[in-house]
């Protein structure tokens, strides 16, 4: 592979893990349209990272968000929207919507007030991720870290393990000495572990190593680091 086709196979997989900047995607979706290698390369990268989805659940909003919204309206009934929810047409209920929509400017003051009294909620931490890629440069493990401290480890184009060996999960934070084992790989390829004794945080290694039959004797890699990875936030904005 020539440089410029690293280049171009590293660009669109930054693009499809969502790790771009808003202008680098932009440059990259408007180059799409004229280069057939970049589309291929972004097409590619997103069947590699299918699996993705599965490793990503949705999230839905808190169920009482609507509730508190109307509460802090300024005349706001107790459970109007309760009521139009359940599917309970009154005739109160309809003059009051009718009143709500002609009070637009009400609104906008009384959720202006909301955000000024109600402290903000706070931000959770990005999600983070790695693909680790095979001595081919293809995409063979998916790692991503939950903010709860899990890292959770799926195989995406993983090459068949020796009999006599096995891999074993290594971390390691930036400014650390050494590695710390996560445990062994089994064969199906996916584990979850929640480490005690380190965090997953932007910037750190992940690694997978080759070793004997229950994982290394010393506390550290003995035989060779086979995928290697760098956790940071998914979908940079």
């Amino acid at each position: 592979m020539t440089p410029a086709e690293e280049e171009r196979e590293a660009l669109a997989g930054e693009y499809v893990l969502g790790t771009l900047d808003a202008r680098a995607a932009a440059e990259v979706e408007r180059a799409m349209a004229t280069d057939p290698a970049l589309r291929a390369a972004v097409a590619a990268w997103e069947a590699r990272l299918a699996p993705l989805a599965a490793l990503a659940p949705p999230e839905a909003p808190p169920p009482d968000l609507w509730d508190r919204i109307e509460a802090a309206l300024p005349g706001a009934p107790a459970a109007p929207a309760a009521a139009m929810r359940g599917g309970i047409a009154r005739a109160g209920a309809c003059r009051w919507w009718r009143g709500w929509a002609l009070g637009a400017s009400a609104i906008a003051a009384g959720l202006a007030a909301l955000v000024v009294l109600r402290p903000p909620e706070p931000v959770p931490p990005p999600q983070l991720m790695t693909v680790l890629l095979s001595n081919q440069d293809q995409p063979a493990w998916l790692v991503q870290a939950e903010r709860d401290g899990a890292i959770r480890l799926a195989a995406l184009n993983a090459q068949p393990v020796p009999p006599d060996r096995v891999l074993q999960l290594w971390a390691l934070p930036q400014g650390a000495t050494a590695p710390t084992s996560l445990g062994l790989i089994p064969p199906e390829g996916r584990v979850t572990v929640t480490p005690a004794q380190i965090r997953p945080e932007p910037g750190m290694l992940i690694e997978i190593s080759l070793e004997p039959p229950g994982g290394s004797p010393i506390g550290r890699p003995t035989g060779p680091i086979l995928f290697i990875g760098r956790l940071a936030a998914a979908g940079g904005a």
